[in-house]
């Protein structure tokens, strides 16, 4: 005899098997809406320009590379992390010159923009990975503990990965009154996970939404979605234009570097400040991360291609997520914007700081680390067919 659960289709079957932290696929008008999308096609979500979202070239080299013990030490601190001792007292009062950004580690952000509050892509668990026993691992404790954060007007999310979309901190900000703004696809994940859907702003790219008077536009970026063992490319990845009254800012997510920054500018700036990508950058990936000069580049093209504002270094020092140096992007950005004639701040973590007041600029970083001067290592050229490279699951198997 069997049983009902029998008769369910297999994949249904698997989908009941997995874990919360994949998140949902979107069904519905939800769907129907991503398949009516201009940046939908056969059957995916499509880049603004070419890029290959898997990782290429020689994966002997690449191991090599990824697992030598000496360049191993080199992509984590030699120390511990000098994370600031953010207060209650420092947040509650208000920025003197109406912004304020409050760099969490990695991609995360605290925007105070001209008397609201906007949280980017927060991530407070200890890894960024669908399991609690795998994957990379904070490399920082947080500054402050979420329940500390206080009110939040509006939660940015720029795409589903796991070192952007966290589900326990999620879960955390689920009951509160906090809505959240998130490209196209992604409210699934949010309402399995207990954000109700009418708190949920899901947007393609250039579409806008107001929140407590504050502009949010979800713009394009050059990278990939996905949680799951399969990519389906059903959620979109966006940057994120925010306006208020007095101030304009913008958050890069993940991205490889194109043209369409420019259009952004043109469109949204000139921003007075940025929050650009700059770490876990590799030439086995490099249409879908920006190295240092990349993100200098992109910053210089949202401001109409003259120096302006304040550039602020992200998805850097957290998490060990590619074969560079730990410390390398904070370097590298330093000298990109010297050269540049760009303002570019380096806080740490915790570390609040207002654009338009005293800029931190001091290398903390190199207190706790080997020295890095820029070594970008090249693959050389594959001498076979090359083959895939390993997933983030596979590398977190192997940690």
């Amino acid at each position: 005899m069997t049983g009902a659960g029998s008769l369910l289709p297999l994949r249904a079957r698997l989908r009941e098997l997995r874990p919360d932290a994949f998140g949902a696929d979107p069904t519905g008008e939800r769907l129907e809406r991503i398949r009516r999308s201009p940046n939908f096609a056969d059957g995916v979500f499509q880049n603004p320009e070419g890029a290959r979202t898997r990782p290429t070239g020689s994966m002997l080299e690449f191991a090599k590379i990824y697992f030598e013990k000496e360049q191993r030490a080199l992509r984590a601190p030699t120390g511990n992390i000098p994370v600031h001792a953010t207060t209650l007292a420092d947040l509650a009062k208000p920025p003197a010159t109406g912004l304020r950004l409050t760099w969490m580690g990695h991609s995360s952000v605290l925007a105070e923009i001209d008397g609201r509050r906007v949280l980017f892509d927060p991530v407070w668990g200890e890894r960024c990975s669908p399991f609690a026993f795998a994957g990379p691992k904070r490399l920082h404790p947080v500054p402050f503990p979420l329940a500390s954060l206080g009110p939040v007007d509006v939660i940015v999310i720029s795409h589903d990965h796991y070192d952007h979309l966290d589900l326990p901190t999620i879960r955390a900000l689920a009951g509160t009154e906090t809505v959240f703004a998130v490209p196209l696809g992604v409210g699934a994940h949010l309402e399995l996970w207990g954000v109700p859907a009418d708190r949920i702003h899901e947007l393609d790219w250039n579409e806008s939404t107001k929140v407590n008077g504050i502009s949010l536009t979800a713009t394009p970026a050059r990278h990939f979605c996905g949680r799951g063992l399969r990519n389906q490319q059903h959620t979109l990845w966006a940057s994120w234009a925010v306006a208020g009254p007095e101030h304009r800012i913008y958050h890069s997510g993940d991205t490889g570097y194109f043209q369409g920054f420019k259009d952004i500018g043109a469109e949204h700036g000139p921003f007075d400040a940025t929050m650009i990508q700059i770490g876990a950058y590799s030439e086995y990936w490099p249409d879908i991360h920006m190295t240092p000069a990349e993100g200098v580049r992109a910053h210089l093209d949202l401001q109409g291609g003259r120096p302006h504002g304040v550039m602020l270094p992200i998805h850097w020092g957290t998490f060990n997520l590619a074969p560079h140096p730990w410390a390398e992007p904070g370097e590298w950005s330093v000298d990109a914007g010297e050269e540049a004639g760009q303002a570019v701040a380096t806080p740490r973590p915790g570390e609040p700081f207002e654009p338009a007041g005293a800029v931190p600029t001091d290398p903390w970083w190199r207190a706790v680390s080997a020295p890095t001067p820029h070594h970008w290592r090249r693959p050389k050229p594959a001498l076979v067919e090359p083959k895939p490279l390993p997933t983030d699951l596979d590398l977190a198997a192997e940690r």
